[in-house]
Formats: structure tokens, C-alpha cells, sequence
């Protein structure tokens, strides 16, 4: 009697052993935490590289945006040194002052070696969404100097005396009522102006 209680004492014993094992080891705290920390760091590089992206994002809106202006005031600010890389009109505009086109941008591309390209566009034109110009305008002012690199005037007019200073301006075209003033050598050698550009007065070298 006494064998038979004291095996039914281990029986139990064993089978209650044996059940707590299983209760303790699906889920060890160790393992958990360590879920845990891979599970959150696979959700946080997402989010990372979602504020990486908007940063990256917005810091291409600030070289590429475009200021599309109908007033003097505005189209001022936009060709400031502070202003944007494209500066388009939507109507003929007449400002009775000089102009400068000032300060270097960025278009918000790469060239093939991977650099920033530096670009400035006066757009005087409207045009549809498969870029067909639209509409063309007239920007008159007694004096516009060009001191951005790599600027261009487009599909327009400009009534008045152009002075460009800096490198590789063009015309595209677009049409100059009056003189081109060259500044400086560098600037009249890499002028460049397509076949649909005119120039209605002189061009020449003014020091």
C-alpha cells in the first residue's frame, strides 16, 4: 500500500513538473524583448526614410519652385537673389525701373556626374500640359542685367536694353527689343541664341 501511494506521489509530482516547463518556455521574456526591438526597428526605418524623404522632399520644392507672377512687385522678388530659379509671367508687364535678374540656383536635377545644375529661367509665355506655348508676353523695363549663371529668357519679348554679365545666357525663342550689352568677355563668348530668336538692335561689348 505504502509502494503504491508513494508512486502515485511521483506520478503527480512528475506530471505537474512537466506542466509548468510547458507554461514557462513558449514565451520567455528574453525572446519577447527581443521581438519587440527588431519588430520596432523594422517600423522605425520606414519612418525614418518617410521624414528622410519629406526633408529631401521639401528641400527640392525650395530649388525647384517656380514663381508665377502678374505685378511688378512680384516679379521683383522673384528675380532677387532670393527669389526662384523660374520666374514666369502671365500677362504683359511694364516696370518703370531697372531690373536685375541676381543670385545662382538650382533646377533640382543632377547632371551625369552627379552635380546639382545650375539654371534661371524668364519664362514670358503660358503654355498647356504637353508644353505647347500658349500664350506669349511682353516684359518691358529701360534696363534688365543679367548676373545669374546659366539664365535664359523664353518664348517673349523683353522691350528694352539687355546688360548680361554673367556666363552661358541664352535666348530661346524669344526676341529683344532693343540692345544686348555684353560686360564682360566671358559673357559675350558663351552667349548663345537660337534660330527663333531675335535681337533687334545691337550687340556689342560694353565694359
Amino acid at each position: 500500500m505504502k509502494l503504491k501511494l508513494i508512486s502515485l506521489i511521483l506520478f503527480m509530482f512528475t506530471i505537474l513538473s512537466f506542466g509548468c516547463a510547458r507554461n514557462i518556455n513558449p514565451t520567455p521574456v528574453p525572446g519577447t524583448t527581443k521581438n519587440q526591438t527588431n519588430s520596432q526597428a523594422q517600423y522605425q526605418t520606414p519612418l525614418q526614410a518617410q521624414d528622410q524623404g519629406k526633408a529631401q522632399e521639401n528641400k527640392t520644392d525650395v530649388v525647384t519652385t517656380a514663381s508665377v507672377v502678374d505685378n511688378a512687385t512680384a516679379f521683383e522678388k522673384a528675380i532677387s537673389n532670393k527669389g526662384t530659379w523660374i520666374i514666369a509671367i502671365v500677362k504683359d508687364l511694364t516696370i518703370d525701373k531697372e531690373l536685375v535678374l541676381d543670385g545662382e540656383f538650382k533646377n533640382g536635377k543632377k547632371d551625369k556626374d552627379g552635380k546639382d545644375i545650375v539654371q534661371r529661367k524668364v519664362a514670358l509665355y503660358t503654355q498647356d500640359e504637353n508644353r505647347n506655348v500658349t500664350n506669349r508676353f511682353t516684359l518691358t523695363a529701360p534696363k534688365f542685367t543679367i548676373n545669374s549663371p546659366k539664365a535664359s529668357i523664353q518664348h517673349g519679348t523683353f522691350k528694352g536694353d539687355l546688360y548680361v554679365s554673367s556666363k552661358d545666357f541664352q535666348l530661346i525663342d524669344a526676341k529683344v527689343d532693343g540692345n544686348v550689352y555684353f560686360t564682360n568677355n566671358e559673357a559675350k563668348s558663351t552667349f548663345k541664341m537660337d534660330s527663333a530668336s531675335k535681337i533687334i538692335g545691337k550687340q556689342e561689348l560694353k565694359k
